[in-house]
């Protein structure tokens, strides 16, 4: 039987790769589709703010015509100037049970990076630290949150024949949310919050939000993740369509705000209702019933994600962190949630996998970057 290597050139093409994952995971009970309108702006070369530093192609398999995988090269130029390494990456990378097709789809995003002056490729990455990364290893039979890649056991094992090896892990925890708040927690809060004047930001409305705070959040994001393993600085169209996309359907519920004296933020943390089902339910579309299910998600929520969590760094060591887990938790009590999935935090990050050391709380997930000198 034939394969053939395809360039995604139209923009049915790229519907076509956006869809792909159906045919392998459609039956899967614990696979969550993307949402479809997400996809298509990050993937648009015209749409995604990205493309001002990055480059990109898109490649999908057939076998006797029959799509059998996809894969998407990227070559962040900014990574490369931050970090002096020269890798093309791989994301978007799905293929059926057959090492001929991943090893076809891999070579084909190695030569590209060779044609680029590129000495090796590092993924699963996006475009940026704030799109989805790693490759499940552990954690198959789990229901991922909707900011992550879900893969078979094969992914891994096919990329490791590939030569490709470990360059860093993410963890994931499942952490319950508590009954009650231990008294003594809430007298050391009172406690800093009178010394310090730290506080809870209490905002009603995302417009106030937004005027207040938005490019702040942002800010605090550049300064706060700066060190960690592939990060890039945010350009100004990129911090518009994150306000967009965490910002525009914030609930005061779950997004907090922690600021000083002077009313300046000092620490937030983004948490929205969990949506694995309702995506499953949808299918990943909004139209037409998929909006439904997703605005049933939104007003009653079982399990919030984590989506993002930033302190500045002067504040780590001040029990700043304190008034945020404690006003999530208490609105996680009066909403009725039950437990909170940490998105993946890097395995060398204890600052925040300290957020979770006094909780009930289980590693239940690892995901894994490799990487692959040319």
């Amino acid at each position: 039987m034939s394969l053939e290597i395809r360039r995604v050139e139209s923009s049915r093409d790229l519907k076509k790769f956006i869809d792909f994952p159906f045919a392998i995971f459609g039956k899967s009970p614990v696979w969550v589709p993307p949402l479809f309108a997400d996809e298509l702006n990050t993937l648009s070369k015209k749409r995604n703010p990205a493309f001002e530093f990055c480059e990109a192609e898109y490649w999908m398999a057939y076998r006797d015509g029959v799509a059998v995988g996809r894969i998407a090269g990227i070559i962040n130029h900014r990574y490369i100037e931050k970090w002096g390494n020269k890798y093309a990456r791989f994301g978007w990378m799905d293929f059926v049970e057959d090492f001929e097709v991943a090893k076809a789809l891999v070579s084909t995003v190695e030569d590209w990076a060779r044609s680029k002056g590129m000495v090796g490729v590092n993924g699963p990455l996006g475009f940026t630290d704030l799109d989805k990364e790693g490759l499940l290893v552990e954690g198959f039979d789990e229901t991922p949150t909707m900011a992550v890649i879900y893969n078979l056991p094969y992914y891994p094992a096919y990329l490791e024949r590939l030569g490709y090896a470990k360059d860093i892990d993410w963890v994931e925890y499942l952490v319950k949310v508590p009954s009650s708040i231990p008294e003594k927690v809430l007298r050391v809060q009172e406690l800093i919050s009178k010394r310090s004047g730290i506080h809870l930001y209490e905002w009603k409305t995302t417009a106030e939000l937004k005027r207040r705070f938005a490019k702040d959040i942002f800010a605090l994001v550049d300064e706060a993740y700066a060190h960690l393993y592939g990060t890039t600085p945010l350009s100004e169209r990129q911090v518009e369509a994150y306000i967009k996309q965490y910002l525009g359907f914030a609930d005061p519920r779950f997004l907090k705000v922690v600021v000083d004296k002077d009313g300046k933020l000092v620490c937030f943390g983004i948490a929205i209702p969990n949506l694995s089902a309702a995506l499953q339910k949808s299918k990943g579309r909004l139209f037409p019933l998929g909006w439904y299910h997703l605005v049933r998600g939104l007003k009653r929520p079982v399990g919030i994600d984590m989506l993002l969590v930033a302190i500045d760094p002067k504040q780590q060591s001040l029990g700043t962190v304190a008034f945020l887990m404690t006003s999530i938790i208490r609105s996680c009590q009066e909403a009725g949630v039950t437990f909170a999935e940490t998105n993946p935090e890097l395995e060398t990050n204890v600052e925040v996998q300290s957020l979770w050391k006094d909780y009930d709380r289980r590693q239940h997930k690892r995901r894994r970057a490799y990487l692959k000198n040319l």
